[in-house]
Parts: C-alpha cells; sequence; structure tokens
C-alpha cells in the first residue's frame, strides 16, 4: 500500500506572528499554517481574540518543542477600565456590576505591591483549561460555574504606565499560566471599583525579540507574491525555543548513537547536569535530553533526519 502524499511541505522553524485583534489563537495559527504551505503547525500559547502581540507559531520539528515556550515567561502591556466589572473579565463581556471610581494614582501605586511576587490565581471561567474533556469556557456561555482549582503563579514586575480615569495601563512580566483578565479583576476589587481589560498586548515570550514578529498584513503581502522563500526567511531556528537551555556538544560516535535514540555516558568533566540541547559534531542542533547524576545522556525530544 503507498503512503498518502502529504499536502504541504515540511518547513522547519518558529514564526513570530504580531497577532491581530478579533481573532483566536488558533483560527490564525492555522490561516499562517495555510501560507506556509507546512505540513504541521502549532502555536505557543493562545491569546483572547480580544489581545493582539507576539504569538509564536511552531512550524514542523519545532512543534516539538512548543512546550517550552508554553512554560516561558512572558510580558503584556494591558489597559483596564476601572469601575466596571465584566462576567469575561474584558471588554467582550457583559457588564455584572458598576460602581463608581474613586481611586487616585497613589492608590494605584500602593496596591500594586499586593499582587508582585508569588501567589494562587483561580482561571477565570472563561479560558481554555479543559474540564471532562471540554474548554471551560463552553461551560461559561451555557451558565454553568466549574469548581476551579487555584494555580501558582509569578508577577515578577507590575509597572505602572499611567492613570487617565477610568483607564489604568500597566506593564506585566509574569509567569507561565498568569491569567491577566484575573489579574485585572483582583486588582479592581482590591482597589473597590471592579475593573475589566480593555486592551491587551502580549509584548515578549521567553527572549524572543519584538523586532522579529510580523504583522498579519505584511504576512498576507509577502504570501501573494507566491515566492515562499519570502516567507522562509523570517523563520526562526528550531532550537530557538530551547535557547536557555545549555548546549551539550557530542563527537561522532555519540551523535550517532543519539540519533538512534541511544542513551550515552560520557565524560561529563564540565558537570553539566538536567536538561540539555544537544549539538551534533558539526554544530547541528540534534533535541533535547536529560543528563544524569551518573553522566549519561537521556534523548527525551529529538527532531527528524533527513
Amino acid at each position: 500500500m503507498s503512503r498518502p502524499r502529504k499536502r504541504g511541505r515540511d518547513i522547519d522553524g518558529v514564526f513570530l506572528l504580531d497577532k491581530p485583534q478579533g481573532m483566536s489563537s488558533n483560527d490564525i495559527m492555522q490561516k499562517v499554517k495555510r501560507l506556509f504551505q507546512a505540513n504541521k503547525a502549532g502555536h505557543t500559547g493562545a491569546l483572547d481574540p480580544l489581545a493582539t502581540g507576539m504569538l509564536p507559531i511552531c512550524l514542523g520539528e519545532a512543534t516539538k518543542f512548543s512546550q517550552f515556550l508554553l512554560d516561558a515567561d512572558k510580558r503584556y502591556q494591558v489597559t483596564a477600565k476601572l469601575g466596571e466589572r465584566t462576567d469575561t473579565s474584558d471588554a467582550e463581556g457583559q457588564v455584572v456590576q458598576t460602581r463608581s471610581v474613586n481611586v487616585t494614582e497613589q492608590d494605584i501605586l500602593a496596591a500594586l505591591p499586593h499582587f508582585r511576587g508569588n501567589s494562587m490565581q483561580v482561571p477565570t471561567m472563561f479560558s481554555a483549561l479543559k474540564y471532562q474533556g471540554k474548554p471551560l469556557y463552553e461551560y461559561a456561555r451555557a451558565g454553568i460555574t466549574v469548581e476551579r482549582d487555584a494555580r501558582p503563579i509569578t508577577i515578577f514586575a507590575l509597572t505602572f504606565i499611567e492613570y487617565h480615569a477610568p483607564y489604568l495601563t500597566l506593564e506585566v512580566h509574569c509567569s507561565k499560566g498568569t491569567y491577566i483578565r484575573t489579574l485585572v479583576d483582583d486588582l479592581g476589587e482590591y482597589l473597590g471599583c471592579g475593573a475589566h481589560v480593555t486592551v491587551l498586548r502580549r509584548t515578549a515570550v521567553a527572549d524572543y525579540p519584538i523586532a522579529a514578529m510580523v504583522d498579519w498584513a505584511t504576512l498576507q503581502e509577502l504570501a501573494e507574491k507566491q515566492d515562499l522563500a519570502l516567507l522562509d526567511q523570517y523563520l526562526l531556528p528550531v532550537d530557538s525555543a530551547v535557547s536557555k537551555l545549555v548546549a551539550l556538544a557530542l563527537n561522532k560516535e555519540q551523535t550517532q548513537s543519539i540519533r538512534f535514540g541511544q542513551r550515552v555516558k560520557f565524560d561529563n568533566v564540565e558537570q553539566i547536569y538536567g536538561q540539555v540541547r544537544l549539538l551534533s559534531e558539526q554544530k547541528q542542533f540534534l533535541g533535547v535530553a536529560v543528563v544524569d547524576e551518573n553522566n549519561v545522556i537521556h534523548p527525551q525530544r529529538l527532531i527528524s533526519q533527513s
């Protein structure tokens, strides 16, 4: 029996999309996949339709390492409207409570330290987290509330930008799993007036440069030229998703063994332990492995060899 023909290209890399407002992350990812004519694609952490900004899209072999970007720190700029609380904690929801705003800039500056550091956050019902196989937002739209466990998050930085009542703008540097809508809702309750997100822009994922982002209109214009090389020039290397891991260079024999998925014991003179990214003797990226206390390399995720 012959194998089914592939519909697209075996193209590998990470594309930094400047996501437009009004589209879901999955919808825009599927559109990017079609424009690149890629066989495989995946995004690295959903942005709400309201949100704009950095959305790394992994193509081909890069999808194997998308979890590293899901787990990475994120940065946002958010504008909140004080005085109104909505059922989704953003401007796309219905207003459920209105209160007067008697908040000064000094009140806000005094409140922000309360939200910095480690805390437990209860995810919003309007999220893509799954409960019994269905995303929470489906229950929320049906008027059903599901009990959610609080999850540990870290707010590394929460910076005041400006306040023109009732609109407040902040910058947030946070850990994975942080819901900015929930943060804003909690801040509004702390200030005693309620709040919801009106503008949200993700400005950074891990260490990816904001200058490397390509907006949707530009991507479409390039695709219309029907020259895939024009698109491919914007792809970042597969191993950019794991750039923070220590690089471990292998010799020829070790490279061959790793490519077969075999464990390799080596002279760990540099005392490297834990998760690493593996490079061949020719400095080609092989994948990710774990080095144990016995100086044995255990392959975890390896790229396919053509």
